[in-house]
């Protein structure tokens, strides 16, 4: 009965069960230049509040947009500016926008302006319906039972429980931060003894500096994910990721595991390095997660990389895999982000290059070799190029026999005319498929057969099947 339901969905060109829950959502990067640390919470006014440290570690500022890409325009405030002299008086880093109990707070950390090393978490408020107009009130520092160099806190709740995460160096512990957690009492109070969840203890925390900082957090399918940065703010910078049962006890510190290798580096194919400080939010449909994070375009600093200003703001979207966990795959090319196509008639495989032949597979945890970026045709005439998201320059392109290889652009005519496709409506699915049509082969499509990606003329049922595709 379920293959003859298949075979009916098939031939009939009902596609619904394989559309896509989280369909493709692009971006620009890069959304800010020299904002470093960013958070963006997403309210439910319809707004997304950005905040993010600037170069001169000197205020805290916030923008909002309706869109996320919006927030790149969008006009930017400075809602508090450090202190003259005393505490909260250097180093303003890392501010996080959160909304708790019907107030906006800020976390920031700050040192003093006699000890600029002297850093620690502290909290404004305000109960302003919109953070950038508000009069905000300074809670203070958050009390901790160390009194040692702290930052980078953030708030979340799992279930009714909400708890602050930061970094601190704890001299018993070593050189370097480590990343503790404690309950809440209230949103600028912890209660009872916080706990170290991690420490650096591989070598790729450990370059330049002993680093664990920056917790971030999202949660799905009953887990816990916690990101965090680790190493020297150069191009050693990068994401680790610690993983708890939510129904765990998270202030028991053997909850939390470890992913032996970090999961977002510096690529020096699409030019990014130091990926790290990240955040989470959704895309305007809440249908997408959205990795939010900062790094610089470039590898080699001149001194000291604190007073090296180009740490810029962008997002890329947040796959996750069929165990659950989250992909994070690369720091992608500046410019339009990347997307996948799933299979109208084989939902769980991805268009993905194997040593440059491109197929249809399922369980891409190489996530790169499965994301392309749809550019302006490289025959122009209003056709798109489908250009590889890891290797920047190769293109999805058929070749004479018909079989499609991930090639490198030689710039000639002929290249470009078989790396160029006209975008169609797809062909089984025509509401939300989509198909590419060769440019100088007219009637051939791109399809997969035998699972391997060939243009052939789409002239059957199965052909158009074949032939359609999803944008995740």
């Amino acid at each position: 009965m379920a293959l003859f339901v298949t075979l009916t969905a098939l031939t009939s060109g009902i596609a619904e069960a394989a559309a896509p829950a989280s369909p493709a959502v692009t971006y620009t990067n890069p959304v800010a230049e020299q904002r470093a640390d960013p958070h963006i919470h997403k309210h439910t006014d319809g707004y997304y509040y950005f905040t993010a440290t600037v170069p001169a570690y000197d205020r805290i500022v916030m923008r909002r947009a309706t869109t996320l890409q919006g927030l790149s325009t969008a006009a930017e405030t400075t809602i508090w500016t450090k202190h003259a002299s005393g505490e909260m008086g250097a180093h303003i880093w890392a501010p996080e926008i959160h909304h708790i109990g019907g107030k906006w707070y800020v976390y920031f950390a700050a040192g003093a302006s006699n000890d600029i090393w002297k850093i620690r978490p502290y909290v404004l408020e305000t109960s302003a319906a919109n953070p950038l107009t508000g009069t905000w009130t300074e809670k203070g520092r958050i009390a901790l039972p160390l009194d040692t160099f702290s930052l980078d806190a953030t708030t979340f709740t799992v279930g009714s429980t909400r708890y602050l995460s930061w970094a601190q160096n704890d001299p018993a512990v070593g050189d370097g931060t480590n990343i503790y957690l404690a309950r809440m009492s209230n949103p600028w109070t912890i209660s009872g003894a916080p706990v170290m969840i991690s420490r650096p203890t591989h070598a790729w925390e450990k370059v330049g500096h002993t680093v664990n900082e920056g917790p971030a957090v999202i949660q799905r399918g009953g887990k816990v994910f916690m990101t965090f940065s680790a190493s020297a703010t150069d191009s050693n910078y990068c994401l680790g990721l610690l993983t708890a049962s939510a129904s765990a006890d998270l202030m028991n510190a053997a909850s939390w595991a470890k992913t032996p290798d970090p999961v977002f580096t510096s690529n020096a194919a699409t030019g990014q390095y130091g990926p790290g400080h990240n955040t989470f939010t959704t895309s305007e449909d809440g249908r997408s997660d959205v990795l939010v994070y900062h790094d610089r375009n470039y590898k080699d600093i001149s001194g000291d990389p604190l007073n090296d200003p180009n740490r810029r703001t962008r997002y890329q979207k947040l796959y996750w895999n069929a165990d659950g966990t989250p992909n994070f795959g690369i720091p992608v090319a500046d410019g339009v982000t990347p997307v996948r196509f799933s299979s109208y008639n084989f939902p769980d495989r991805f268009i993905r290059h194997w040593e440059y032949r491109a197929k249809i597979e399922p369980n891409v945890t190489n996530l790169a070799d499965s994301q392309f970026r749809v550019v302006t045709g490289l025959a122009g005439t209003g056709t798109v190029s489908l250009e590889s998201a890891n290797f920047p320059g190769y293109y999805l392109r058929h070749r004479s026999d018909g079989a499609v290889w991930v090639d490198k652009s030689d710039g000639s005519t002929a290249f470009k005319a078989d790396a160029s496709f006209y975008r169609r409506a797809g062909l089984a699915d025509a509401a939300a498929g989509v198909s590419f049509e060769s440019y100088n082969l007219a009637g051939s499509y791109l399809r997969h057969y035998a699972y391997l990606l060939v243009t052939q003329p789409a002239d059957t049922t199965t052909a158009r099947a074949d032939a359609t595709f999803y944008a995740e």
